[in-house]
């Protein structure tokens, strides 16, 4: 995993670690922005080269979070997607702290009301996930969905928004 987003930013990519409720993560950055959020459980190890001091407040930012001290995250982000994808996002990004919403009203929120399983698809792709909130996608009937990070690690994370 490492090796590839070496390959797509350089060697200016730098990372700062977090700590979770369910262990470390990580923050990946550059000089314009925070490109990449890994979140624990997911098998990551970085470099010794791209240690570096946090930046932005975004670790701070990212534990005042799962601290119930923050709801909304002001750090700039250095993403890239399609164009599909920034749109899904970009409709991530308006869910509220502490609701769901289902794959197909998301697809209908953004204009594309037949791409519930494409809106799935870019929501597996998010590069920052907790800041573009993803977890708070669910399925139509109610249950809980896929999450890159685990099915639990989800729960955890809609549970403490919830509180």
């Amino acid at each position: 995993m490492i090796d590839e987003l070496l390959k797509k930013w350089g060697e200016q990519l730098y990372y700062s670690v977090f700590v979770s409720p369910w262990g470390e993560g990580a923050i990946l950055w550059d000089e314009a922005g925070v490109s990449e959020l890994l979140l624990p459980g997911t098998g990551f190890t970085i470099p010794q080269q791209m240690i570096k001091e946090d930046i932005f407040d975004a670790v701070k930012q990212i534990e005042y979070y799962f601290d119930k001290k923050l709801k909304n995250f002001e750090f700039p982000l250095a993403i890239t997607g399609t164009s599909f994808q920034m749109k899904v996002w970009q409709g991530l990004r308006a869910i509220p702290y502490g609701e769901t919403v289902s794959y197909q009203e998301l697809a209908a929120s953004i204009g594309c009301p037949k791409a519930a399983r494409a809106v799935g698809n870019a929501n597996h792709r998010n590069p920052v996930p907790i800041v573009i909130p993803c977890h708070r996608v669910i399925k139509a009937d109610g249950s809980i969905g896929g999450f890159g990070a685990g099915i639990e690690l989800k729960k955890g994370l809609l549970a403490l928004e919830k509180e």
